[in-house]
């Protein structure tokens, strides 16, 4: 990590030397060569374990090293050399740790002794398990369960997720948000509604079959790099990839492939975009429409003039419904319009649909870019509009891609971690365990937030992630956090979460997913569920950072065991001494899905759950799969501003992160070192607004809500960004976006189009000179 700030913008492929540097670097950073080295070769292979970072697939014969950089450095930052020991806590009260940046809080450590925070004294104390266990159920006992909130990240086990679940609804409410509320939610709520399932429908031997790839909004070569063998191999067959894309990200223009000596040596680079168009943020449905526009307007003239029809008719009388609806609604949006809003020219659209209507099987892959709108939805809804158009869901190299970030978000959805009582098999867990499981809706991760700034909330279980640090209305939220009567984090290292705490707070360290997990010594095993709906059975290899941490099925059973009443259907110790009991009972809940559970559980490549359309069948209302027209083209109806001094944000991720874990403070894709404190901007509009090149700024959120909503000490950079768009690191810049600020239906924090105005940040400038 660089000691100053320096911005050195260079065209380095993604892979190559530079990734190799890096890995090297977090090994050294983390003092963790030795440990991690040892346990690299068993990532993501069939006997290892999951990888703890991004939810891409598990090949069946994996390479000899599948894992990539982003994927090395959450090994590192795991298997850390490095402890935040109850001497730590010592030294340190939780008001000094709040200055701390993101990267220094974890760089602590790993937690090695449960805490329990001391008013008095402003620390966290050591506090033994039992002592711990028995103060949160008792102090739970107490409350309201409609009022304590259940979260997850993603990063829990299939195992602890079914667990958690299960103890809230035991407990009596379905306040269980979790990671996708922030992300995917956008897809959950539009996927249903259009095609029958909440996920995609692509898996990996698709990608070998496809011979086009549409990309919308996701950016592979942070979040997913695995992903890049794919696509590379896609290319070498001649596979076009058309990315739409504010940002030029590295991964989609080019790829030199660590893992082959011959690129190594030669630095050869593949490119792997043929087509990149900048959109401007927001800008995706309009993007959409003008090829679905473009291939309306081809299959009107082919078929006039007795050639082959562009759209798969026959596929869309059988199989849909709504097309009529759809293609008037399309037809009567003018070009002006879809050119205004998209940012592209009506020649790159049809230039892109083009080859969309000359392609046989067709993936469309998105990612954060389109859900995190206030029209998140509706861009997911388009994205399968446009492939519904020539059939391209449900046959072979084809489908729907939505990739996923935390290594098993989608599979906590799938084993009952939701919010929404419908999607939750109430009756099965009545029968199972003999009890009356809540029927009302509980809150998710905004609602939840509500009712901690309206004072409601009485607890926060948190079983990982960064909660505090990820959401929005930072300025309002951390605050209103400090009144929660009762805080519990489940970790594995330090963050912000753990400092802005409540009344009472408790910090439990967990073992991690690498690490061993021994039960009356007996090693035991879990699973996970990546981003194309297959189970992987994932076993730790490293031995834990310290002999005090418990598993996270054991701290839930732990929790549940101090807070519920016995019963004879539930036997909670079985359950943590030997985890194929839990699966045993996960298959009693879904059998449908997870049939054979334990005999299925080392399968090379997963067993993949039951996805209805990728057969075409459409498990919707209608039993069709369904068009739906879009309610406009605007990403931001309610919050847009006027002005020569506005500018729409979207906030990006670093190459030095993963959400909200900051690895470094450099992003040597995008050139920054030493900083996250920075605005991407055009060249031309930092003339029009009379910035130069690292003027230091406060960017401001204007609205009628009485809310102040700043940032200050911004760096400007001039960068590739479409005009009128500014980008800015995630989670550096979530104070700026309200609280209301979020997807219609999914309720998906907007973090994707925020409408600022900047001010030179006179205060910061003079600090710094």
């Amino acid at each position: 990590m660089s000691d100053k700030i320096e911005i050195k913008h260079d065209n380095a492929p993604a892979g190559g030397w530079g990734s190799l540097k890096e890995v090297a670097q977090i090994l050294k950073q983390e003092e963790a060569i030795a440990a991690v080295g040892k346990v690299l070769l068993h990532q993501n292979k069939t006997d290892g374990f999951a990888c703890v970072s991004c939810a891409w697939a598990k090949p069946a014969n994996p390479h000899p090293f599948e894992f990539c950089e982003s994927g090395a450095k959450a090994t590192a930052w795991e298997l850390t050399g490095k402890t935040a020991t109850p001497d730590f806590f010592a030294a340190h009260t939780l008001s000094e740790l709040e200055s701390w940046s993101d990267h220094a809080l974890e760089e602590t450590g790993r937690l090695t002794e449960p805490l329990r925070w001391d008013a008095a004294t402003d620390k966290y104390l050591p506090v033994g398990w039992s002592e711990a266990f028995a103060g949160i159920g008792g102090r739970l006992r107490g409350m309201d369960a409609k009022n304590v909130v259940f979260y997850s990240s993603g990063r829990a086990s299939l195992e602890a997720s079914y667990m958690y679940q299960l103890l809230a609804r035991l407990y009596g409410c379905n306040n269980l948000p979790d990671s996708s509320n922030m992300c995917h939610e956008s897809t959950s709520v539009a996927l249903p509604k259009t095609i029958g399932v909440p996920c995609g429908t692509v898996v990996l031997d698709d990608f070998d079959k496809t011979d086009c790839i549409f990309f919308f909004g996701q950016n592979v070569g942070v979040n997913s790099p695995r992903m890049l063998h794919q696509l590379q191999e896609a290319r070498k067959r001649g596979v076009p990839i058309i990315t739409f894309n504010p940002l030029r990200e590295r991964g989609l223009v080019s790829f030199t492939n660590p893992q082959s000596p011959l690129e190594m040596l030669t630095g050869a680079e593949t490119c792997i975009s043929t087509q990149y168009y900048q959109l401007k943020a927001g800008g995706d449905t309009a993007a959409i429409m003008g090829l679905c526009k473009a291939l309306l307007a081809a299959d009107d003239a082919a078929r006039a003039s007795g050639l082959t029809s562009v759209l798969d008719h026959a596929f869309l009388a059988q199989h849909s419904a709504g097309f009529d609806t759809f293609a008037e609604a399309v037809r009567a949006c003018g070009w002006p319009d879809i050119e205004r809003e998209s940012g592209l020219s009506r020649a790159e659209l049809e230039t892109a649909a083009a080859v969309y209507a000359g392609a046989k099987a067709v993936i469309g892959v998105y990612g954060m870019g389109l859900t995190q709108h206030r029209n998140g939805v509706q861009n997911v809804e388009m994205v399968s509009n446009l492939l519904l158009l020539r059939g391209n869901i449900g046959k072979p190299g084809a489908g729907i891609c939505p990739v996923r970030g935390h290594s098993n978000v989608q599979g906590q959805r799938t084993v009952g971690i939701t919010e929404k009582p419908e999607l939750a098999p109430l009756d099965k867990l009545a029968a199972q365990y003999d009890f009356a499981p809540p029927r009302e809706k509980g809150m998710n991760t905004v609602e939840a937030c509500q009712g901690m700034l309206a004072g409601t909330v009485s607890a926060f279980i948190g079983l990982g992630g960064n909660f505090l640090r990820a959401v929005p209305e930072t300025g309002l939220m951390e605050p209103a956090w400090r009144q929660v009567p009762l805080s519990v984090q489940i970790a594995t290292k330090l963050n912000r979460s753990h400092l802005i705490h409540g009344k009472v707070a408790y910090l439990l360290p967990c073992l991690g997913r690498i690490e061993i997990d021994r039960q009356g010594g007996v090693e035991q095993a879990v699973s996970v569920e990546d981003s194309t709906g297959c189970m992987h059975g994932s076993r730790g290899r490293a031995e834990p950072a310290s002999s005090s941490l418990l598993s996270e099925p054991a701290i839930i059973a732990g929790i549940a065991k101090a807070l519920l009443p016995a019963s004879p259907k539930l036997d909670w110790d079985a359950w943590v001494a030997d985890y194929a009991l839990i699966r045993d009972a996960i298959e009693a809940t879904y059998p449908d899905i997870f049939g054979q559970f334990n005999a299925r559980l080392w399968t090379p490549g997963g067993f993949r759950k039951p996805v209805p359309a990728s057969e075409r069948i459409w498990k919707t209302p209608n039993g069709k799969a369904n068009f739906i027209a879009p309610e406009g083209l605007d990403a931001n109806p309610d919050l847009t501003l006027s002005g020569e001094h506005t500018l729409r944000l979207f906030t990006v991720r670093s190459d030095g992160q993963f959400n909200t874990t900051i690895y470094s403070n450099d992003d040597r894709f995008r050139g920054v070192y030493g900083t996250r404190m920075v605005l991407f901007m055009c060249r031309s509009d930092m003339d029009r607004l009379g910035f130069g090149e690292g003027d230091l700024v406060t960017a401001r959120t204007p609205s009628d809500d009485g809310v102040s909503r700043r940032v200050s000490g911004l760096r400007i950079t001039e960068y590739s960004v479409p005009a009128g768009c500014i980008a800015g690191y995630f989670p550096e810049c979530n104070p700026l976006i309200p609280l209301w600020h979020h997807a219609k239906e999914s309720m998906v924090p907007a973090a994707k189009a925020i409408d600022v105005c900047l001010e030179r940040d006179v205060a910061a400038a003079t600090a710094a000179a």
